[in-house]
């Protein structure tokens, strides 16, 4: 048992608790040590587990505006990579052909017509072939593809898709020679230079993530490559079955090393400011209170009951409790906390006795 000096109660404490006084010899025997509270700058941190998904703004559907057959498919695979612009396949649709036909019948009569001298028939003939040319661009056709057609004046069977970004083809959903309808859905495409990641949010965690904040994520199999981002979005509801809100992280991926579908480790970071500070090693809990030992002076020491905020590294933010440059104990805090108890035992005994008396 620890040699202590009994002090005269009326200190205001813990229930259960009393002050003791620990000379200097027996305290270093313990090996008892002392921190000081202090205002120090502390960062909240959240680390949870994050899934990662393709940039639904980055996500491209090609689809077709006309009736047709599929002639040629470039684009063999899933997961194939593409370039903005390449081929992606080749349609044949007779809708088209007939377009391209009014086209070239329009764009001879507007040439004849130029030199008419009546001012209305021209301008019929211009306003005819506006018209077969905006024909053609609604259905997808580019300028380039309407001036081979205007210079070469030969009807192309086909036309030709192209990707309108760079990317990968997550889903493939055509094969060559099958018939689609205006609508269909015949690939996806997806720009993974920048990914989503869904994070896990825990209701405790939630008071500290903000969107705009930075965040780190690492995946397990290279644990010491850091992927930067920032939180964007923050869903409204709380998921039944985990208990937390999904928080959405958009990452650079400029090396593609990270996968749809793919386990991440995230870090997110709160800084809380310059706040009062007590070592975390100085805190005692048990299931009613939280508290401190005090170094009163003279030998003195006196558990005090503290208001903590969260942990940041190897301190608490203290809210309430105790004061700027106040001293606290630091190790041997259970060989204090036992002599502390048990004095409160035996005070409490002996006030007992002086009643029954």
């Amino acid at each position: 048992m620890v040699a202590y000096e009994v002090t005269e109660p009326g200190e205001s404490t813990p229930a259960g608790l009393a002050a003791v006084s620990i000379t200097s010899e027996t305290r270093q025997r313990m090996g008892l040590k002392l921190g000081t509270v202090e205002k120090r700058a502390l960062t909240r941190e959240v680390r949870t587990s994050a899934l990662i998904g393709p940039d639904e703004t980055r996500l491209f559907n090609v689809t077709t505006k006309i009736e047709g057959w599929v002639e040629v498919l470039f684009v063999n695979v899933t997961g194939q990579s593409v370039a903005k612009g390449d081929p992606l396949l080749t349609i044949y649709s007779p809708n088209l052909v007939s377009a391209q036909q009014e086209y070239l019948i329009a764009l001879q009569a507007t040439e004849k017509l130029a030199a008419d001298k009546a001012t209305a028939v021209a301008r019929g003939g211009t306003d005819l072939l506006a018209a077969a040319r905006r024909r053609l661009q609604l259905w997808d056709i580019n300028d380039d593809q309407i001036q081979r057609l205007e210079k070469t004046r030969e009807v192309e069977k086909t036309m030709t898709l192209f990707a309108a970004a760079s990317g990968v083809v997550l889903e493939k959903k055509v094969l060559a020679g099958q018939k689609i309808l205006p609508g269909d859905s015949l690939l996806v495409i997806a720009d993974l230079s920048t990914v989503w990641a869904d994070a896990d949010i825990y209701q405790s965690d939630l008071p500290y993530v903000q969107v705009g904040m930075s965040v780190s994520i690492a995946i397990p199999y290279w644990p010491d490559k850091a992927f930067k981002g920032t939180v964007t979005f923050i869903t409204p509801t709380l998921d039944p079955a985990t208990r937390t809100v999904k928080a959405r992280l958009v990452i650079e991926n400029p090396e593609l090393l990270l996968k749809p579908n793919m386990y991440a480790n995230a870090r997110l970071s709160a800084p809380l400011g310059e706040v009062l500070a007590i070592p975390e090693s100085a805190v005692m809990r048990t299931g009613d209170h939280t508290y401190a030992f005090k170094d009163g002076g003279d030998g003195k020491l006196i558990p005090t009951e503290i208001k903590i905020g969260p942990r940041s590294g190897d301190y608490f933010q203290l809210l309430d409790g105790l004061a700027a440059g106040d001293n606290v104990v630091t190790s041997a805090n259970f060989l204090v906390d036992s002599e502390s108890s048990m004095k409160a035992a035996i005070s409490a005994m002996s006030e007992s006795e002086k009643d029954q008396h």
